[in-house]
């Protein structure tokens, strides 16, 4: 157990600036874009890949990170996360051109993918199950606290300093980040020996996510029949087979794929990929209809959008108590029910009528969009012994990230096709049925104990 109960309240601050920090660079570079392209001399191509460049290296790397975390230690593998996430950031404020801004931003990348895969795992091993979900709340509600700044800040410092403080802002932060830690926490002590370095497998995961990942993201630029792009998607996929047949086969796997033989497992993933695939739904698509069909400019969509954004960190606080309280099953399901009630009104009412009709979606959405990550992730995370906890994050983490790469892929053919804007929020709502009856079917009531006894010793924090 810890040397003391208070210090999980210190790592789990410590944890929730991870992930706000994490979260702050997707946000952050966006307002500051023309800027760093007209400095810079960016071309539209190397403007995206300042943006895509964390996103797919991101992507490509959290699971098998994850799993590192776990074989050699999260204390020292979460401060290497920190110290290159914090050095690239300083370099990334230093560039000078095109290809520096793209590098620096995908060895951003790599720390991303260390740090948040390992403050999930810390996190989770710190807090016993009863009170995992108040703790994901306060985690979470951090998170939106610091996505919700990212336009606000990015255009502040732009406007008033530079925008090269966007990245050395970061530092500041991730200094702090591991005062803490090296401070207060301690890795519990090993289950076994360490396991060897699935190579194959890391090999197959990482080019299998990367490729897919990059074919998704460059389709709208390149074309979805383009050669370049099927050839990344066809090999992505490939890979990824690969993959799951190389970690059937080998003693001491990259990934258990088995794991997700278990239901709750397999439906936890597949509710936090529908809670990132709604967000995209309504974040990127509904802030373009705003302004495409509604004729609003920027800042009034972005008003616009308050209506939902203003009450995620408030339900985010609030569904980790009652996650505890009822465990994961029921609020995971009204979770579902809610997005697809609110994506149905969406799609009834994005007709070009107007705004007001629309916002009860809205409202609902931004009380029940924390309710598709915060009761899954819980349930995996209680269905695993602590050793396992940095695989668990990882995993979860892939698990969003396609659900917004895939989520941009096919809601974005739907509206070159169609350009209905009702149809995108439709499908949206039928996505979020199927996975709903998905869950009704297979994730359980109690949290189950995927692997390993029930008696799991706590982190030494």
């Amino acid at each position: 157990m810890a040397e003391s109960k208070s210090h999980k309240w210190i790592i789990l601050v410590a944890m929730g600036a991870s992930l706000g920090l994490m979260v702050l660079d997707e946000t952050i570079v966006g307002v500051a874009l023309p800027t760093m392209r007209r400095d810079l001399g960016l071309s539209e191509t190397g403007s995206h890949w300042v943006v895509n460049a964390y996103l797919v290296v991101f992507a490509a790397l959290a699971a098998a990170m994850g799993k590192f975390g776990d074989m050699v230690g999260l204390r020292r593998f979460f401060i290497l996360g920190l110290v290159i996430f914090g050095a690239t950031s300083v370099a990334a404020g230093f560039a000078q051109n095109e290809t520096w801004i793209i590098v620096a931003r995908a060895l951003q990348g790599i720390g991303a993918a260390i740090v948040l895969p390992g403050s999930m795992a810390m996190m989770m091993i710190v807090f016993p199950p009863e009170q995992r979900g108040l703790a994901l709340g306060i985690y979470g509600t951090t998170g939106t606290f610091f996505l919700a700044c990212g336009p606000l800040l990015g255009g502040a410092f732009t406007e008033y300093l530079s925008w090269r403080w966007i990245f050395w802002v970061n530092p500041f932060l991730v200094v702090a980040i591991a005062a803490l830690v090296l401070a207060f926490w301690r890795d519990p002590p090993r289950q076994g020996d360490a396991p060897r370095v699935d190579k194959r497998g890391l090999i197959t995961l990482v080019a299998g996510l990367g490729l897919l990942v990059m074919g998704l993201m460059q389709g709208p630029d390149w074309g979805w029949t383009s050669l370049p792009v099927l050839a990344l998607i066809v090999v992505g996929i490939l890979s990824l087979v690969a993959f799951v047949a190389i970690e059937f086969k080998v003693r001491a796997p990259l990934i258990e794929v088995d794991l997700f033989a278990n239901r709750t497992m397999a439906s936890a993933n597949l509710i936090i990929f529908m809670g990132q695939f709604s967000k995209t739904s309504l974040f990127i698509f509904g802030a373009v209809y705003f302004q495409h069909t509604l004729d609003m400019n920027a800042i009034q969509a972005g008003l616009a959008m308050l209506w939902a954004v203003a009450l995620l960190p408030f339900s985010a606080f609030f569904i980790g108590p009652i996650t505890d309280r009822f465990a994961e099953r029921r609020p995971a399901l009204i979770g579902l029910t809610a997005i697809f009630v609110s994506f149905v009104w969406l799609a009834a009412t994005a007709d070009g009528a107007g705004f007001m009709i629309m916002v009860p979606g809205l409202i609902l959405i931004g009380l029940t969009q924390p309710i598709l990550f915060v009761p899954p992730m819980r349930a995996v995370a209680n269905a695993l012994p602590i050793e396992k906890q940095g695989q668990a994050g990882g995993v979860m983490l892939t698990s969003q990230l396609l659900g917004g790469t895939i989520g941009m892929t096919i809601l974005g053919i739907i509206l070159v096709m169609t350009n209905d804007y009702q149809l995108v929020f439709g499908v949206t709502a039928a996505t979020c049925l199927v996975i709903g009856l998905i869950a009704l079917v297979w994730f359980s009531r109690p949290s189950e104990r995927v692997v390993g006894s029930d008696d799991q010793p706590e982190g030494d924090v």
